[in-house]
């Protein structure tokens, strides 16, 4: 049996640990099993893609994180050839996953969105 590869990993440029999904099944136990309630998940609004978490560090996330994160989530979606891609942001204590859904199927409250343009050379740095 093959073992599944673990989710990508980037760091951010102030230190940050970002996990990519791969796949629904991936995306789903990263954001229901694997992150804390204060780590940030993003996904892109409203289009197919993967979910991406940024641990958080004593609570906080820089801004910067966020926005390379965000722009590795527009790039790791249907819209990764956009520009001014809408990424949904909020914290993981705010992700809930309905009983019944499908992998990868989340509802989410207390976001924000930020307006990305997905980052190849960014994407380039991530650990796949």
């Amino acid at each position: 049996q093959v073992k599944p590869k673990p989710p990508m990993h980037f760091v951010t440029d102030d230190g940050y640990d970002v996990y990519i999904g791969r796949n629904n099944i991936q995306n789903d136990k990263l954001t229901v099993k694997t992150a804390e309630p204060d780590d940030m998940w993003l996904h892109t609004k409203n289009i197919a893609g993967s979910h991406v978490i940024i641990k958080a560090k004593n609570g906080e996330i820089s801004d910067n994180a966020i926005l390379q994160a965000a722009s590795l989530a527009a790039y790791c979606s249907k819209a990764q050839n956009s520009t001014k891609v809408p990424v949904d942001y909020t914290r993981i204590r705010f992700v809930k996953k309905p009983n019944g859904a499908k992998p990868g199927m989340v509802i989410f409250t207390n976001n924000y969105t930020v307006l990305v343009d997905p980052d190849e050379q960014l994407f380039a740095r991530v650990e796949a």
